[in-house]
C-alpha cells in the first residue's frame, strides 16, 4: 500500500473511532447531542437495557474507537496483522452500530464500507 494511502486511510479509521466517542458520551450523559439522543433501548427500542446496561454499551463504543486507534496505527506502521485487527475491529463496530440503528445507521455504511474496500483493494496491493 502507497504512502499516501496508508495515511489517509489512517486518518479515516482515527475519525471513525473519534466518531465513536459520541456513543459514549451520550450513553455516560456526558454531552447532549441532538442527533444522537440518550435512550435505554436498542433494536429500534425492542431491547431494553436500562440506565446501567446502556452504560456498558457506552463502554463498548469507547473500547471500539480505541481499536480503531490501533487499527488506524496498525496501517500506518504496516504492522504485519492490520489487516486482521482492522476486520475485527470494524465488525465490531457493525454490530454496534446494528444495535443502534436508528441513530448509527451511518456508521454502517462506512462500517460497509471499510470491510468492501478491502476486499476490493488488497488484493490488487
Amino acid at each position: 500500500m502507497s504512502s499516501i494511502l496508508r495515511v489517509v486511510a489512517s486518518a479515516v479509521l482515527c475519525l471513525h473511532g473519534l466518531v465513536h466517542l459520541l456513543g459514549t458520551a451520550v450513553y455516560f450523559r456526558l454531552a447532549e447531542v441532538p442527533e444522537f439522543p440518550y435512550k435505554t433501548s436498542l433494536l429500534g427500542g425492542r431491547w431494553d437495557l436500562g440506565a446501567a446496561g446502556i452504560r456498558v454499551f457506552g463502554l463498548l463504543w469507547a473500547g471500539t474507537a480505541i481499536g480503531f486507534g490501533i487499527a488506524a496505527v496498525a496501517v500506518l506502521r504496516d504492522w504485519p496483522t492490520w489487516q486482521r485487527i482492522l476486520v475485527v475491529v470494524t465488525l465490531f463496530s457493525l454490530v454496534l452500530t446494528v444495535l443502534d440503528w436508528t441513530v448509527a445507521y451511518a456508521g454502517i455504511v462506512v462500517n460497509v464500507g471499510i470491510l468492501l474496500a478491502m476486499l476490493v483493494l488488497l488484493p490488487r496491493l
